[in-house]
C-alpha cells in the first residue's frame, strides 16, 4: 500500500490517493503493470474504505482511492457535485501518466461515490471499461436533494451534519455521530429552513443554502451537475439498488435509459435501505464478477457471488429480492411482466378491486405546526430508514387508511407503482403524501412504498385537482391472509420538508396554515391505488 500520492488537477488543485497493490502471486507474469485498476473517488475519506481496497488488491486488482477536492488533505474548496467531472477526468489522465498503469481501468462505489462514476462518462477514455455505481444516480436534485420536487429535508440535514463534523479528531467525529439526532431534530422544526444548517451544525453551510434557493424544477443552476445527458457515453455498468434506498426511483430510471438505448447494463435490487451492510457485501461480489468478465482475463480469480451478489448471465439483468416471499428472482428487465390492476378507495376504510360506490368524500385536517411524522422509509438516518412499524403514525387524525380484506391467496406485485386520487384541499398550496403497506395476520403494519406531490396554482388554483401520484417501485408478495393497505395524508416530516400552505418560498418561509382536505371516491372520482400484479 502506497498513500498520500499527489495527483494534479488542470486547475493547479492537488488530491491525495491511497493505493493497494497486489501480492504476490496475485497477477500475472507481467507483474503489477499488467494488473487493472479499480478507481474510487470518495468525499468521506480514504481510511474508512481500506477494506474495500484490499479486497480488491487481493484478487488482482489495483486499487486507487482518492479524496475529493477539499476533504482529507485534497486541495481545493469542497462544494458538493460541481468538480466532479473536472476532477474525474484530470484523474483519469493522471492514471493515465503512472508507470505502473495497465490500460484497463474500472470504477466502484456506492452514493457520492457512484455520482462521480457517472461524472466521468462524457467522452470517457477508452481504457475505462466498465462501473460499478450502487445506491446513486446521474442526478442528484431530483433523485434525492428534491425527489418529486419537495425537499427531502431529513436526508439532506443529516447529509450536511455527517460531512461538516466527518474530518474532527477520530474520537470527536464519532462522539458527534453517536450526538446527531439530539442535533437534527431542532433542525426539523426550524423556521425559517435557511436558519436549519445553523441550527445542527452552528453555522451556515454555502451548499445548503445554494439548494435552498435553486429549489424550483427546471432551474438552470443545476445544470453542470446533471450528468443524465452523458449516461450512454459510460461503460458497461452493474448496479446496486435497494427497495428502501433513497436513490431508489432516480436509479431504476438511470438502469432503464442505459437499457432502452441497448447499452449493457444490469441491476441487482435488495431489501436495503442506504447504508445497509448487506448491500454493500452484494454490491463488491457482483462488481468482482463484473470486473472479471469485463476488466481482465476471465476466469482469473473469479468470484462467482452467490445469493445477493450477481445477476445472472443467461440474459436475464434484473436480479429481485421479492420481500414477503423472501426470495431471489432473475428477470429478463425491468419492470417485470405484470398486469396493471386498480385497488380502489371506498367508504369505511376499505381497499377492494370493484370501483366505489356513491359516499362521501374522507376527510382531515393537516396543521403544519404539527406535521404528520414519516415513521420509515427512504431515508438517510439509519435508525428512522426502512421498514416500520406504521401504527402509531396511522392512529393519527390527520392520516387516512384504507385496507382490503385478507387476501385468499398470495398476491405478488413487482414494478413501478402510482396512487390515482381525486382531492379536494382548502388551500392552493399544499401536498399529498401516499404509502403502501403490508399488514400481517397479527395486525401490525409496515410501509412498503411511498410517493409524494406538492401542489400549487398549476394544479387547478383551489386545491382541486385529479392527481396522479408516482411511487417509489417495489417487488413483495402479499401473502395469504395478510392486507393491503394504503395510507393518505399531507405530510411525511422531515422525510420530506412540511409544506407550510402559505406559498413563501421554501428558504424562507415562516407563517404556517392549516389545511382542510378530502379525499373523494364514488362514481365519478374513483380515487384508487395501481399495482402491477406479476407471476415472477
Amino acid at each position: 500500500m502506497e498513500r498520500d500520492l499527489v495527483a494534479a488537477m488542470a486547475d493547479g488543485a492537488t488530491l491525495l490517493a491511497d493505493r493497494w497493490v497486489p501480492g504476490p502471486g496475485s497477477v500475472g507474469a507481467g507483474g503489477v503493470a499488467t494488473a487493472p485498476i479499480v478507481l474510487l473517488r470518495s468525499p468521506y475519506g480514504r481510511h474508512p474504505l481500506g477494506i474495500v481496497g484490499r479486497l480488491f488488491a487481493e484478487r488482482g486488482y489495483q486499487t486507487v482511492i482518492q479524496s475529493c477536492r477539499g476533504t482529507f488533505g485534497s486541495g481545493g474548496e469542497w462544494v458538493p457535485f460541481r468538480n466532479e467531472r473536472a476532477d474525474g477526468r484530470d484523474t483519469l489522465a493522471w492514471l493515465a501518466a503512472q508507470p505502473w498503469f495497465s490500460g484497463r481501468v474500472a470504477t466502484f462505489g456506492p452514493s457520492y461515490l457512484g455520482l462521480v462514476q457517472w461524472a466521468v462518462c462524457a467522452e470517457p477514455p477508452d481504457f475505462l471499461l466498465a462501473m460499478a455505481p450502487a445506491v446513486t444516480a446521474t442526478f442528484f436534485r431530483d433523485s434525492v436533494v428534491y425527489p418529486s420536487d419537495v425537499l427531502a429535508l431529513g436526508t439532506m440535514l443529516s447529509w450536511v451534519h455527517q460531512v461538516e463534523h466527518q474530518e474532527l479528531p477520530r474520537l470527536r467525529s464519532l462522539a458527534a455521530g453517536a450526538r446527531a439526532g439530539r442535533h437534527l431534530q431542532p433542525g426539523f422544526s426550524t423556521l425559517p429552513l435557511s436558519t436549519a444548517d445553523q441550527r445542527v451544525v452552528g453555522r451556515r453551510v454555502g451548499f445548503f443554502q445554494d439548494w435552498l434557493a435553486h429549489d424550483q424544477p427546471g432551474d438552470r443552476w443545476w445544470d453542470p451537475v446533471d450528468f443524465r445527458p452523458f449516461r450512454l457515453q459510460g461503460p458497461p455498468a452493474t448496479f446496486q439498488a435497494g427497495w428502501y434506498d433513497i436513490f431508489l426511483a432516480g436509479q431504476m430510471a438511470d438502469y432503464s435509459a442505459l437499457r432502452a438505448a441497448g447499452r449493457e447494463a444490469r441491476i441487482t435490487i435488495g431489501p436495503w435501505t442506504h447504508t445497509s451492510p448487506g448491500g454493500l457485501g452484494a454490491s463488491l461480489r457482483d462488481a468482482l464478477e463484473f470486473f472479471d468478465r469485463h476488466v481482465r482475463d476471465a476466469g482469473s480469480n473469479t468470484i462467482t457471488g452467490g445469493g445477493a451478489g450477481k445477476a445472472s448471465d443467461d440474459g436475464k439483468r434484473v436480479r429481485l429480492f421479492v420481500m414477503g416471499a423472501k426470495r431471489w428472482v432473475d428477470v429478463a428487465d425491468w419492470p417485470p411482466p405484470a398486469t396493471p390492476q386498480r385497488w380502489h378507495l371506498h367508504a369505511g376504510g376499505r381497499l377492494d378491486p370493484a370501483p366505489p360506490a356513491d359516499a362521501a368524500p374522507d376527510r382531515f385536517r393537516y396543521d403544519p405546526a404539527d406535521p404528520t411524522p414519516s415513521v420509515g422509509g427512504a431515508s438517510l438516518e439509519a435508525r428512522q430508514a426502512g421498514r416500520k412499524d406504521q401504527r402509531t403514525r396511522e392512529g393519527r387524525d390527520d392520516v387516512l387508511v384504507y385496507t382490503s380484506a385478507p387476501l385468499e391467496r398470495d398476491v405478488t406485485v413487482a414494478g413501478p407503482l402510482a396512487a390515482h386520487l381525486h382531492f379536494r384541499s382548502s388551500l392552493t398550496h399544499t401536498d399529498v403524501f401516499v404509502r403502501l403497506c403490508v399488514v400481517d395476520t397479527r395486525g401490525r403494519s409496515y410501509n412498503v412504498s411511498d410517493g409524494i406531490r406538492r401542489l400549487g396554482p398549476d394544479d387547478g388554483g383551489d386545491g382541486s385537482a385529479a392527481l396522479r401520484v408516482e411511487m417509489t417501485p417495489t417487488a413483495i408478495t402479499f401473502r395469504r391472509g395478510e392486507r393491503i393497505r394504503l395510507q393518505v395524508s399531507s405530510g411525511a416530516h422531515p422525510l420530506f420538508a412540511r409544506n407550510p400552505g402559505s406559498g413563501e418560498p421554501l428558504a424562507s418561509a415562516t407563517t404556517l396554515r392549516a389545511a382542510d382536505q378530502e379525499v373523494l371516491h364514488d362514481p365519478a372520482h374513483p380515487s384508487a391505488i395501481e399495482v402491477p400484479v406479476s407471476t415472477i
